[in-house]
């Protein structure tokens, strides 16, 4: 087909939202602290499952979770978790449900500590972009050193269900590196797109 874009293997033809989701936002850097506990909640209920289950169920997740709010989320109570348990637009694990709200606390914590949790994040990439200049899939890792200081470190201070595979693809969705194959269209733009280290300080 002429003028068809190359994308990753990993996005299936003809599914429109995984192609939105891969063209629009994956390897995108992401400086801000909303769209990162997003990317938090999503991540660690993907956990086992596969990502376009998660991403079928991502609006009903951002009702359900305060449209991603930490402050909110960090306040659900028992009767809040119990009515989650009821939501049949989310994936309804009570340890998943749990861990989001959990998560929610540790995250407004390094908040206070690091200023914002993106800039805690970035540190483990040295506050720069790591270009994984993949040739094919098959060249992109499940987990890298990066992933498993920051999954450990994150571990100490509490958080859960958030081991170094998915710590990985955390950093891979929110742009901490371009795991883009250099055949796709996205890999350049997403490495023309890097803000370098003074941008990352409001």
């Amino acid at each position: 087909m002429k003028n068809r874009k190359n994308r990753c293997a990993w996005v299936p033809e003809g599914n429109e939202l995984y192609i939105t989701y891969h063209d629009e936002e994956w390897g995108v850097p992401v400086f801000n602290d909303r769209k990162m506990f997003e990317f938090l909640v999503l991540e660690s209920a993907q956990a086992g499952l596969s990502w376009i289950t998660v991403l079928r169920k991502r609006e009903a997740y951002r009702k359900a979770f305060a449209n991603f709010n930490p402050v909110r989320v960090a306040r659900f109570g028992q009767k809040d978790i119990g009515k989650l348990l009821q939501n049949e637009g989310i994936i309804r694990n009570r340890m998943k449900i749990e861990a989001a709200v959990n998560n929610a606390k540790q995250f407004l914590n390094i908040q206070k500590e690091f200023g914002s949790f993106y800039l805690y994040m970035w540190e483990f990439v040295n506050n720069k972009q790591i270009d994984g200049r993949r040739k094919t899939i098959k060249d992109i890792p499940a987990v890298s050193k990066e992933a498993e200081l920051l999954a450990k470190d994150m571990k100490q201070r509490g958080f859960k269900f958030f081991g170094p595979t998915i710590c990985y693809a955390h950093m891979q969705a929110v742009g901490m590196v371009n795991d883009h194959t250099i055949n796709c269209f996205r890999h350049k733009k997403v490495k023309q797109g890097i803000l370098k280290k003074s941008k990352l300080i409001k």
